[in-house]
């Protein structure tokens, strides 16, 4: 039985909760059809929820390879698909040019495979042993034309290039794309995916997070930093903190050998949480003993 034939969502769920990714059964689900029906999973939320941990969890639950496209504005298909290797290709039209072959011929020797420099979309589907996990982090920030490219890549996991044809996945590869909703994807790229929604984790659920993956955090300590970050959501932050940003400070308190949060501490250390000058300024009249006194109670 194959590691895939194994995994219904109860068991995907406890894999990734093994591996420290405390995982809602919707997102188990989610991760079930990933594997059963071979289609795209669109996953949104805000930043530093844990959506790219998702995809890197999933690749060490089924023991394959992650291949990631990390978007970004202006990203284009020769940058995500294919390059042609130039300085090789004319080393190699220099060297044959005295050979007995004809125009087509060395034109169809320098656009073959071993000119070819594979990027993380045609890696995917040419793997030739099993389905690797593809990560398209962060669609948001590629443009519309860069969606239209992907949709063939999406519905029938195959790509065209000019000079070599259609290349059809032999092992189709469990896609994974990520977004943090800075403008709307369109309606022809979401059709083609399922959907998941990732919220900021509840005070319950961040203070377990923080346990599973900070090392030799105090109880006490966790249930703190959660109850003040659970506050700190509440106001009107331009960049909100994420769990990821909650685990930086957990790690830097834990170096600092601080055992609990007080007002001197909480200043010291809001360069974890905070990465805007404005947000600052909302803590500070906010009052951060205010918000400390509540998440002790």
């Amino acid at each position: 039985m194959s590691v895939i034939e194994g995994l219904d969502a109860a068991a995907i769920q406890r894999a990734l909760r093994e591996r420290h990714y405390l995982a809602e059964m919707s997102v188990a689900v989610a991760l079930q059809l990933v594997l059963t029906l071979e289609k795209p999973l669109l996953i949104e939320g805000p930043a530093g929820v844990g959506k790219t941990e998702i995809a890197k969890t999933l690749a060490d639950v089924l023991q394959t390879r992650l291949i990631r496209l990390q978007c970004y504005e202006g990203l284009d298909a020769t940058t995500a698909l294919y390059e042609w290797n130039y300085p090789k290709q004319m080393l190699h039209i220099r060297l044959s040019e005295q050979s007995d072959q004809s125009v087509a011929e060395r034109e169809a020797e320098i656009f073959g495979e071993s000119f070819l420099l594979r990027r993380p979309l045609l890696e995917a589907i040419s793997q030739p042993d099993a389905s690797p996990v593809l990560l398209i982090d962060e669609i948001d920030r590629a443009d519309e034309a860069f969606e239209a490219f992907l949709l063939e890549l999406l519905g029938e996991f195959q790509v065209t290039i000019p000079e070599l044809g259609t290349i059809k996945a032999k092992h189709r590869p469990y896609v994974l794309l990520t977004s943090n909703r800075t403008r709307e994807l369109s309606d022809a790229l979401r059709r083609r995916c399922l959907y998941q929604w990732i919220p900021y984790p509840d005070r319950q659920k961040e203070q377990e997070i923080l346990q599973a993956r900070v090392p030799g955090i105090d109880q006490r300590l966790a249930a703190e930093i959660a109850a003040f970050v659970a506050q700190l959501r509440e106001l009107p932050l331009s960049k909100v903190p994420g769990a990821s940003e909650t685990l930086d400070w957990a790690n830097a308190l834990i170096l600092l050998h601080r055992d609990a949060l007080d007002e001197q501490t909480v200043r010291e250390t809001l360069s974890c949480l905070l990465k805007d000058r404005e947000d600052v300024e909302i803590l500070e009249n906010s009052g951060v003993a205010q918000l400390l006194a509540t998440a002790k109670r």
